[in-house]
């Protein structure tokens, strides 16, 4: 008898045991930074995500070009075990629009970010609607690389934070190489998987209009919260409900 229900048990857990692991959510976030920024700032995102019980993975990528920006973020994908949903802020846009082309990304989350098709550039969709922030606060070092004039650093894209950590970040930008921002996509994960789009709605940065424009382009699911270019960093739960949104859809499909 007790061989018997043994054998009885084992059919049970594999025939069930797979079916309801097919319906959990994707328990992996991978988290890309923009320009000019580190992956500090996902700080608060990270805590309250990890704290949900997700497994969170924040890329430092070396904004040296998108190339190598594409590669660093694939090394931190391909320790992943399981379904991804891939998350970038402003210029990580474009990173993971190419990157999120991987079979383990199940969604991608764009926050503030730029979201080209095949052959467009950063560049190229910012000057085409452009945001509120003056051309001569970005400076061009002599190797090519941008900073933004810390002066006016917070006013352009950090209003919302308190002015400590806005004067921080001021100081401790991660400079971008400008040929970044030249590089065309080569491939738009988001033609064939899903996409969320959050609008910062008092970004100065990156246009809301041209947000708005791409992400209803793409299909993606839109939310619009208040804050500036970095939301993230100042509206954490707000930008975490949507990742997690994103993850639970992915389980329910």
């Amino acid at each position: 008898m007790g061989l018997a229900l043994g054998i009885v048990f084992a059919v049970i857990v594999l025939v069930i045991g797979p079916a309801a692991e097919a319906g959990s959510p994707a328990k992996n976030i991978v988290l890309v930074h923009g320009a000019n920024t580190d992956g500090s700032g996902w700080r608060g995102v990270y805590d309250i995500l990890t704290k949900d019980g997700y497994r969170v993975s924040v890329v430092q990528q070396p904004l040296t070009g998108l190339a190598d920006d594409v590669a660093a973020t694939k090394r931190v994908l391909d320790r992943q075990e399981g379904p991804v949903i891939l998350v970038g802020h402003s210029y990580g846009g474009a990173i993971i629009t190419v990157v999120g082309a991987d079979p383990k990304v199940k969604a991608l989350v764009y926050v503030a970010a730029v979201q080209p098709d095949i052959g467009e550039t950063t560049s190229g969709l910012a000057s085409s609607m452009p945001g509120e922030v003056p051309a001569s606060d970005l400076k061009l070092t002599k190797d090519g690389f941008i900073f933004v004039d810390s002066a006016k650093f917070a006013a352009d894209v950090a209003a919302d934070l308190p002015p400590a950590l806005a004067g921080y970040m001021a100081n401790a930008q991660t400079p971008v190489a400008a040929a970044a921002f030249d590089a065309p996509a080569t491939v738009a994960a988001w033609r064939d998987k899903p996409s969320y789009g959050i609008i910062a709605t008092e970004d100065r940065a990156l246009n809301p209009k041209l947000a708005r424009w791409m992400y209803e382009r793409s299909g993606a699911q839109i939310t619009e919260i208040k804050g500036s270019h970095l939301v993230y960093i100042s509206e954490p739960e707000a930008v975490a409900r949507v990742i997690e949104k994103a993850a639970r859809a992915v389980g329910e499909e």
